[in-house]
């Protein structure tokens, strides 16, 4: 995908990336962070694309996934992690930061089903998240919200 300053969007408390999925054509919500809002404001100007290569160039799939490796590689990390691992890591933090499932599905473009998925196959559980779900249960059952 060509991701250029077309795809921001001003929304009433920041910006946003509005973008479409490769595989499903979903549409998709990024939430632009400061750090990446700073970088978009330092762009030189009459820049197209906002991920360029080192020439300036379109950043393409298999260039951004080498990047990834020779990172990884150079902070001797394990082969295991991959560019396709960053879905599970955004999934999760979406998941700590108490976003609901449906939420975390639209902002990424993906079914509810996938979300589900993806957090059962990345997403780490801890001992608190546990006991607040059978908190939020316990309310459920008695009717308080």
């Amino acid at each position: 995908m060509k991701l250029s300053p077309a795809h921001v969007e001003e929304t009433p408390r920041g910006s946003r990336l509005r973008v479409r999925t490769n595989k499903r054509k979903r549409l998709a919500h990024i939430p632009i962070t400061p750090a990446l809002a700073e970088v978009i404001d330092n762009m030189p100007v009459g820049r197209l694309l906002i991920l360029t290569n080192a020439s300036g160039n379109w950043l393409t799939p298999h260039r951004a996934s080498e990047a990834v490796r020779q990172w990884r590689d150079k902070a001797r990390l394990s082969d295991e992690f991959r560019l396709y691992d960053a879905r599970g890591t955004a999934a999760t933090r979406l998941l700590n930061a108490g976003l609901e499932l449906a939420h975390m599905a639209k902002h990424m473009g993906w079914s509810v089903l996938y979300a589900a998925n993806v957090i059962k196959h990345y997403a780490r559980v801890s001992a608190d998240e546990t006991d607040a779900v059978l908190v939020k249960l316990a309310q459920a059952r008695r009717g308080v919200a």
